[in-house]
């Protein structure tokens, strides 16, 4: 992909804006693992410009174009939405690839900040009331006005699913058994009206200040379906950001989230509906970290980002036992940490980590900006890599021992997990229901060891 530089971004914009451009405080905004987004000021013969722009960094999988993105946010605008005001698309003799320039809208998108900080406290109290009014709107926008999108109901998206997960070749035992669970429902979904959903409607594509929310961004995963699919992924674990006790985005109670989006759409939900749905979203996200940390291991987007969301795949398989498996019976002991044997001098392997890891916490992540952001990303993959050293061969034969005893296999943990997987699929493990959810939790809470110790204790 070409690099964005101030010289090209202001030929781009006057060959779009018809006038001489100046390109101002051009920065790479942080976060953004599937996107490139880019702020900027046009200063132009009219005033200045606060613009974005929003571009693939290479190539994706399982998302909409930025054309089709860019008439989406036309027909939002237009059915009431609050979105950005779309500019222009990038085209071809451009140079910049794929993508598009918006109008940039004040406010926080950070949503621990938004949760945490004080100056979002009158605003949290009026966002579930705003989420479920612009989820409405977004629902009741006229399918006429819309770009040729794929009607993706729950059975096509769970088939969806399991080719991502066949075609990667990394089976989730845990997966298996969500998709199982998905499969026996749908079929019970209540009927519903097809309608646009957003597909990444939660905290984190959200603008807020003050007063609340001011703009829905990121509408790339975007396509017809039931729109109680956007509630339900609202509610995810993983968008509480540590409000696990407010499900609706980690500000409002299911309640509030239901009883505001009936009152705005005239649609009733009920909580099972809701509920099939935050299972669906949770399994979802597991199933689109592998998806990112492929992007990184295949080299279509190197990132320490998208290659630290392969780890967080545990937390999605630990949400989504949660919600199927609701009395799980209790944990196995966990494996005591040794530091590993080594011919080496000291520091260790072990050692070396952490004097990186408390180098990038305490003279890179303090400053401001994306090098900040990613910072504070890599310290947690040093972490991790720094338990999984200390616990080492002890919790891979734990791990394996395990799952000799449930599939009767004697190889490797990988091959085992493949074994294990295929048969819950298969349904081959049926009888076994009881047995099979306590191995699959206890694998799954030996990675979180790895990944996230504190995962396990922080509720639901």
């Amino acid at each position: 992909m070409p690099s964005v530089d101030a010289p090209l971004l202001a030929a781009v914009c006057h060959r779009h804006f018809g006038d001489e451009v100046t390109i101002e405080d051009l920065r790479r905004l942080s976060g953004g693992a599937s996107r490139e987004t880019w702020a900027f000021t046009a200063a132009t013969g009219d005033g200045p410009h606060h613009l974005v722009l929003r571009r693939d960094p290479g190539a994706t999988i399982g998302s909409t174009d930025r054309t089709t993105e860019y008439r989406l946010l036309q027909a939002a605008d237009a059915g009431g939405v609050a979105v950005p005001r779309v500019r222009f698309l990038l085209e071809a003799a451009d140079g910049l690839g794929a993508g598009f320039v918006m109008d940039h809208i004040e406010g926080e998108t950070i949503p621990r900040k938004i949760l945490r900080d004080d100056a979002f406290a009158s605003a949290r109290a009026r966002l579930t009331e705003q989420c479920a009014d612009t989820a409405a709107a977004i629902h009741a926008i006229p399918l006429t006005s819309l770009p040729r999108l794929p009607r993706q109901d729950a059975a096509s998206q769970i088939d969806q699913f399991q080719g991502v997960l066949d075609a990667l070749g990394e089976p989730h035992p845990a997966f298996e058994l969500g998709l199982r669970w998905l499969r026996a429902r749908a079929p019970l979904l209540p009927a519903t009206e097809l309608g646009l959903v957003h597909g990444d409607f939660r905290n984190g594509n959200f603008i807020v200040d003050g007063d609340g929310l001011r703009s829905v961004l990121d509408w790339e995963l975007a396509h017809l379906g039931d729109p109680v699919e956007d509630l339900g992924w609202l509610c995810v674990k993983s968008w509480r950001f540590g409000n696990v006790d407010l499900p609706a985005g980690g500000f409002g109670t299911v309640d509030e989230l239901l009883a505001h989006y009936v009152a705005a759409s005239g649609t009733p939900v009920s909580r099972e509906h809701l509920q099939y749905w935050e299972v669906f979203g949770t399994l979802k996200w597991g199933v689109i970290c592998e998806m990112q940390a492929f992007s990184h291991l295949q080299g279509l987007v190197r990132s320490v980002e998208l290659a630290a969301l392969g780890r967080r795949i545990a937390e999605m398989e630990w949400d989504l036992l949660d919600l199927i498996d609701p009395d799980p019976i209790a944990a196995p002991p966990e494996v005591d940490p040794v530091d590993p044997p080594t011919m080496h001098d000291r520091p260790t392997a072990v050692e070396l980590l952490e004097s990186v890891r408390e180098y990038l916490e305490g003279d890179v992540m303090t400053g401001p900006g994306r090098v900040a952001f990613h910072a504070r990303v890599a310290s947690k993959v040093l972490a991790s890599v720094e338990r999984e050293l200390r616990l080492g061969p002890g919790q891979y034969a734990a791990e394996q021992a395990r799952l000799r005893d449930l599939t009767g296999v004697d190889t490797s943990v990988r091959e085992q997990t493949v074994e294990l997987a295929g048969r819950i699929r298969a349904g081959e493990l049926d009888a076994r229901t009881d047995q099979v959810f306590a191995a699959v939790r206890a694998s799954v809470r030996s990675k979180l060891a790895v990944s996230n110790p504190d995962y396990v204790n922080s509720g639901r």
